[in-house]
């Protein structure tokens, strides 16, 4: 196979639908994982990306160990999320700390997670005040 054929064949999807992006500051590895995103994941996505951009001025973005990362300059990251199988989930890094805590709970002491099923109704109120509280946090240095 011929690299054009490797280049053309897109970005390898990982377990669950994960695209394997490499690693990389801004906003070009962002977009090259959201256009990865396989089906209808693909337009979670792009919702999500766009809401915390709307929500969070100057927001930082970044792909790291396959996920895209949101967070502020010089505060660390405070909100990633990655293709599952069944769901594309939303990690909140210090979501203990957010009014209410978002549902699903972690192995990481402060983690919290929501996961987005397909053709499930998305309470973007609710998401968009986690992410407002989520960027005031300190964030994660990483």
């Amino acid at each position: 196979m011929t690299d054009d054929k490797k280049h053309d064949a897109g970005p390898t999807l990982l377990s669950g639908g994960n695209p394997q992006i490499p690693k990389g500051e801004g906003s070009g590895p962002v977009r090259d994982y959201l256009a990865a995103m396989p089906g209808w994941k693909r337009d979670v996505g792009q919702r999500l990306d766009e809401l915390i951009v709307r929500t969070v001025a100057g927001v930082r973005k970044a792909v790291k160990w396959n996920q895209p990362f949101y967070g502020l300059k010089g505060e660390g990251w405070f909100l990633s999320f990655r293709c599952y199988t069944n769901y594309v989930q939303v990690q909140f890094l210090k979501g203990t700390s957010l009014d209410p805590m978002p549902p699903k709970s972690s192995k990481h002491d402060e983690v919290r997670y929501l996961d987005i099923r397909q053709d499930e109704e998305l309470d973007e109120d609710q998401l968009r005040s986690w992410i407002e509280q989520a960027s005031r946090l300190p964030g994660e240095r990483m």
